[in-house]
């Protein structure tokens, strides 16, 4: 998962420590995750987290989206 990540953005293995400290970083990566129904499930697995709780962390991180009313 960690590989496909880094390869659909670009973020260098180096650069993640630095840039987890960034909320944009944590959305993009929320992002991701969400994105992909296999990719959370599986997420969800590894960490004992409910996708409940991943998309309640979404939605916090995300900011809103023009279509979604929210200014």
């Amino acid at each position: 998962m960690l590989g496909r990540f880094l390869s659909l953005t670009g973020v260098e293995p180096g650069q993640m420590r630095q840039a987890i400290k960034n909320p944009d970083f944590l959305a993009g990566m929320l992002d991701f995750i969400v994105q992909h129904e296999p990719t959370l499930l599986d997420f969800c697995a590894a960490t004992q987290s409910q996708p409940e709780d991943v998309m309640a962390a979404w939605r916090h991180y995300t900011k809103p989206g023009l279509d979604s009313g929210e200014y």
